[in-house]
């Protein structure tokens, strides 16, 4: 038996996949495919975060789009203090805000709360929980918008505390407050799905705090 002192075809040679630091590193350094990577791997679960934070795909697909210009205009200010995830995350967030300030919704007076506490909802034909769904982005559309950003990453996307803190950019305490004022607004919005037939998941941002 012979042996050859070739290298083996490229082909048979696995190189580690780059991180998304290494990306970013190499988009700054001129490389005109390196971002596209970038948008490859983050676009769906940013997506993700845009729809539950909007509540519309099409004004999700739009922030999505805004915050990757957004990014790919300023990575040199990526500092490498969180994951380049979180930092996209952020950037996301801020173009879905920038986006609902631009169309604000009127938030739920007090008054309103309390008649939608004592309605009696029919549950006959209202199991379905695409139905569930859409009164809960319905409910969440009619917060603050501080307090709508806070709820979809703790109690929707499952992010911890401290971890939606770095990406709202704000004190761990604070995003507490605007998730504990966030759910005493919602909770008689939405008391009426706990008794809902056919649900299999109760909605979290339903609980009180």
């Amino acid at each position: 038996m012979t042996y050859s002192d070739d290298p083996p075809p490229a082909e048979h040679i696995t190189r580690p996949a780059l991180t998304d630091a290494d990306l970013l590193s190499r988009h700054l350094g001129g490389d005109p495919d390196a971002f596209r990577e970038i948008v490859k791997r983050h676009r769906e679960r940013l997506w993700v975060v845009a729809l539950r934070t909007l509540g519309d795909p099409d004004e999700a697909a739009d922030a999505v789009q805004d915050a990757f210009v957004s990014a790919y205009r300023k990575a040199g200010s990526f500092r490498g203090e969180a994951a380049v995830t979180t930092w996209l995350r952020r950037i996301v967030v801020n173009a879905c805000l920038d986006r609902m300030r631009r169309k604000p919704v009127r938030p739920v007076a007090d008054d309103e709360l309390i008649e939608a506490a004592d309605r009696e909802v029919s549950l006959a034909d209202q199991t379905d929980e695409h139905e569930i769904s859409m009164e809960i982005e319905a409910a969440l559309k009619r917060l603050p918008i501080d307090q709508r950003a806070a709820l979809v990453l703790v109690d929707m996307m499952g992010y911890s505390v401290e971890d939606a803190a770095t990406v709202l950019d704000v004190p761990a305490g604070t995003v507490k407050s605007r998730c504990s004022r966030g759910r005493a607004k919602l909770v008689p919005m939405l008391s009426h799905l706990r008794s809902r037939p056919g649900l299999t998941r109760g909605p979290k941002v339903a609980r009180a705090s």
